[in-house]
Parts: structure tokens; sequence; C-alpha cells
């Protein structure tokens, strides 16, 4: 059986893994660490949990190791792009695990914080920069970043990082690398218009593939429960009611539908956060850090969560709401049955959503089981679940807050409270992470997430332009003048406002 002594890693990074207990590589591991150690490019596909974050710092560092220089002012020499904040972080956080024992320098730069700081951190260079596209181009927009020196490039998440939504920002980057560089892609999926691209910036690569393009975990249960849309957040309350369930991730296909979801599980008496690109950086890293310590046990996210996020002994996820994207199945359930455990992924479908169901069922090649609803829940009419969201939206706002005005939002319809310039109407947006690229700045996000892209396909695969945060919500509009009142209608009222 191989071992990771048998590839020739340097003995401070042996060190470190031995001490956290790693002996035997992953598959991806196995067949990615040799030609990556070479030199070579490489395009490496595998399962979510399969350890791809190893797959190429195992060899960065040993690189580092083996010809150790001091990095040029404002620069760095290697970089890895992440989509997501959070991938970032935990990016950061596996290089100073693994290389614990090595002399070397890392930072991680990203939206929603304060940029002089990062600025300072690579005043003097560094070895490995971890960054999100939006905030790297604000740095060398600001020449506090250089990346002439770049020996390797990474990028994690490849096919999100090739996408639409991000696939300008690369381009504008890749221009500033030296041509001679090493190149790693390492994605769960990759679809062949992506592969497409992605070999526009490989050189004679390597493909590593050790499971078929858009397969699931096998250590993931599977079920599907057909609900109307009314019926979903009772069955979500029944479900959650199970103190078995230790540790759920629930995923929602909007930013205001997490925040929905979550006030109508208090509402029982269940903690739960959401984490999603309207809440600051440090309430996102306020919920991911008490999910991950257990004093919060449901987590509600956007698909900003569904890539890299990395927490044990998470049991179970719910996809609240199909994702539109069938390779964002893939990724949300491979948030369970991580590091060799066994989960249950559960997904809500109404009739609207019964479109994407096929195609998640197409691209993953298998049937998804029909669950019917669980012991001892009865779901609500229609009718009744149409009264209780009337009810809902005549609920009295919070003191301080004025109807319509969305919790932790200015007067005005502004920023959410705490939040950094660019965290507004957008996931992402300049300084503001995560998102599709929106009117204020760069793309830091899934590109082809519901969220992001506002898009949203009718059955039959008709596309139709939706808006997760719809405009002018928080204005306060005025009376419309009724016809016989002594005005005439000008120009612009006779076009519904």
């Amino acid at each position: 059986m191989t071992q990771f002594t048998d590839f020739g890693l340097a003995q401070p990074v042996l060190r470190a893994l031995e001490e956290a207990g790693y002996k035997t590589p992953t598959p991806i591991q196995a067949q990615a660490l040799a030609p990556a150690m070479e030199g070579r490019d490489l395009c490496g596909i595998a399962q979510t949990g399969t350890g791809k974050t190893a797959a190429f710092a195992l060899p960065i560092l040993h690189r580092l190791a083996q010809t150790p220089r001091k990095a040029i002012r404002r620069g760095c020499r290697v970089l890895v792009l992440s989509p997501t904040r959070e991938l970032a972080n935990q990016i950061a956080e596996n290089f100073t695990d693994y290389g614990k024992y090595l002399s070397f320098t890392n930072t991680v730069v990203f939206g929603g914080v304060t940029i002089s700081r990062q600025e300072k951190a690579l005043a003097n260079g560094v070895d490995i920069l971890v960054a999100t596209p939006g905030r790297l181009m604000d740095l060398i927009e600001r020449r506090s970043l250089t990346l002439e020196a770049v020996e390797i490039l990474v990028l994690d998440e490849a096919d999100q990082m090739l996408d639409l939504g991000f696939i300008h920002a690369l381009k504008r980057i890749v221009k500033m690398l030296p041509k001679e560089r090493q190149s790693l892609f390492f994605s769960a999926t990759m679809p062949k218009n992506i592969a497409g691209l992605a070999d526009q910036y490989l050189r004679d690569p390597v493909q590593v593939a050790v499971t078929p393009v858009a397969t699931t975990a096998e250590r993931v249960t599977q079920e599907v429960i057909f609900a109307h849309t009314g019926a979903k957040q009772a069955l979500l309350n029944h479900i959650l009611r199970d103190p078995k369930i230790e540790r759920v991730l629930v995923f929602t296909r909007t930013k205001h539908g997490a925040d929905r979801v979550v006030r109508g599980l208090e509402k029982v008496s269940i903690n739960a956060s959401a984490i999603h690109g309207n809440k600051s950086q440090p309430q996102r890293e306020r919920a991911l850090a008490a999910f991950k310590d257990g004093s919060c046990r449901v987590l509600v996210a956007t698909d900003i969560a569904a890539r890299g996020i990395d927490v044990e002994a998470v049991s179970h996820v719910i996809n609240y709401d199909l994702p539109n994207v069938p390779e964002s199945y893939v990724h949300r359930i491979g948030r369970t049955a991580r590091a060799g455990a066994n989960g249950l992924a559960i997904s809500f479908c109404n009739d609207e959503e019964k479109a994407y169901l096929r195609d998640i069922e197409r691209t993953t090649r298998q049937k998804i089981p029909v669950a019917g609803f669980p012991e001892g829940f009865t779901p609500p009419s229609r009718q009744e679940a149409m009264d209780a969201a009337q009810a809902e939206e005549r609920r009295p706002a919070p003191q301080g807050q004025r109807p319509g005005q969305r919790q932790g939002q200015r007067p005005g319809g502004g920023r959410p409270g705490g939040g950094r310039p660019g965290q507004g109407r957008n996931e992402g947006g300049r300084g503001g992470g995560q998102g599709a690229p929106g009117r204020s700045g760069r793309p830091d996000a899934p590109g082809r997430a519901q969220e992001a892209r506002g898009g949203e396909r009718r059955p039959g695969g008709q596309a139709q332009e939706t808006r997760s945060e719809p405009r002018g919500e928080n204005r306060q509009r005025a009376p419309r003048p009724q016809g016989g009142e002594g005005r005439t209608l000008g120009w612009l009222d006779r076009f519904p406002r």
C-alpha cells in the first residue's frame, strides 16, 4: 500500500503529516503528488472530502523546502485562488498545519475586511498567497501586490473559477503571471465546456480523475421528499426536532430565503444561524465557528458554503431548495460523509423544482430514492401555508426597524449593519468578497449559483431572469394618483412602477 513516505516529501512535511495521523494518501493524493512534485501542470478531479487540498499543498511545501528563497517585496511565490472567503481561510489553515515545521510565510486575502492590514502583510512579500479574485484585483490596482514572480498558480474549485462569474477577472490575472510557471487545477466537477477553458491555461497537463465527473460521495445516503413550497418549513421543523440529528447543513437558493428559514426554526425553539453574502465577515466567521464547535447545530447556508467547507461530523445535509445547477448538488451533499464517515442528504422538491431534480439525476447518473413524509408529520394545506405567509408579512417589524426593512439593514436600503463596503446588493463587489459580478466590483463567488447569477431555469430549460434582491425593495412608494382626481397622467405615469 502506498504511503506518504514513498513520494520523497521533505522531512519537515512528513513530520507534520505523521503528527496529524496521516499515513496513507487518498486516491487523488496518490495520483497527483508525483507529477505535481515534478513540476508538471495538473488537472485533478475527485469527489468532495477526498483530500484535494493536501494534493496540491504538500508538493508546494516540498518545493519551498527544496528551494528556499525570499519572496520579492509586495510579491508571492505561490498564488492560490479560491471562489469563497471561507474556502480561502481553510486552505491557508491547511498550509499552516502541513508546513508547521517549515520556515515560510503565507497569508490570505479576501473582501469584507480592512484592506490596509492585508497591504501591510504583503509589504515584504510572502511565499504563499491565498486569495479571492476580487480582493486580489483590488490589491493589484492599489499597487500593493505584483504577480511577476509567481512560480505556481493553483485554482481550487477550478470549474467555479473558470465559470462566467470569474472568467473575466481570471483572464486579467493570468496576463500578469509569468509564462513559465506551474499550474494546478482541482475540482470535484468539471463540465465539458469548462474543461475546454482549462486547457487554455494548462501546458501538457497530467489528467487525474479518480472518479467520474459529478459523482456523488459513496457514503452519502440520498432521498427526496416531494412537498409544496408552503409545507417545506413545517417539514424542516419536524425533521430537526429529532435530537439524533446533531449537526445539519440546510441549503437554500437565496440569501433571504436562508434568513426566512432561520426565523422559522427559531419560532419552534431550534437554534440556527445563517451564512451568506449579506452577512459581514465577522458574522460569517462567528456562525461557522459556532457550527464547528457544536454550540449551534443547524447552519442555514446558500451555495457560498457548498464548496470546500470542511466541518467534521456533519450528519445531515438538507436541500430546502434544490439547486438549479446540477453540479452544485454534488458539492452540497459532499459536506457530509467526509473522511470515511456516513451521511444522509435529504432534498425537498416542489412542483417547480422537478425539472431541477431530473437534471441532477441525469448529471449524477443515478436515481434519487423518493421518501414519504416522516412519521407523525401532517403537511399544512396550500391555503394554510398561504395564510401563514401573509401573517408573517404583516408581523410588526422589530423595534427601530421600518416595515419592509430587512434585519441588519440600514434605513434607506443600505448595507447590512456591520458590513464592509461592497457587501450590499450582491455577494461580491470590490472588497465585498463573494458573489456575482456586481455593479460595484468584482466576482468572488460562484458565478453559476442561483444567488449569484440570479438566473432560474423554468421547467423545460428556458431561462428566466430573477433577482435575489428586488430593486427598490425598501423604498416607501407614494400612492399613485387615481383617475378622476383632477390630475392628468404624465408620460412616466403610463408605465408600471
